[in-house]
């Protein structure tokens, strides 16, 4: 993650990824432009940033004694997701966000579809799954 990443904070299920920018390859090899690609309903691309989750409500908050002070506690579902997977999402749930010249993506945790997590540090390569 480039420095100036590290001074967002996604919030909720929600996903920062870097989008792929090249030019998808057909099955004869022959490579296609991003403009040919955009009207794809499926897209990948690299998680840069992943928020806390789903909030969840704080059982202790609703006592019902209302003399008691209680200090509120965030609680979360935790995300699937991890920093530098790579990941499938629809394109229909994706926000294009601009930020330190680069263009990004925000996605709901519910518009991701695959997540490939490489546990070895080898490249995964999930783009053959567009090509279909």
């Amino acid at each position: 993650m480039t420095r100036s990443l590290q001074r967002l904070r996604v919030v909720g299920d929600r996903v920062l990824i870097d989008p792929d920018t090249g030019g998808a390859r057909t099955g004869a090899g022959l490579y296609l432009p991003p403009s040919v690609t955009a009207g794809q309903t499926v897209k990948g691309g690299r998680v840069v940033a992943v928020g806390p989750g789903t909030p969840l409500p704080d059982p202790e908050s609703s006592s019902g004694e209302a003399w008691r002070e209680t200090t509120p506690r965030a609680r979360y579902l935790p995300m699937e997701v991890e920093v530098g997977d790579y990941v499938l999402f629809l394109q229909k749930s994706a926000i294009e966000i601009r930020y330190a010249d680069s263009e990004y993506l925000l996605v709901p945790l519910g518009g991701i579809l695959l997540i490939e997590r490489d546990e070895n540090g080898d490249d995964p390569d999930l783009s053959e799954l567009l090509e279909g």
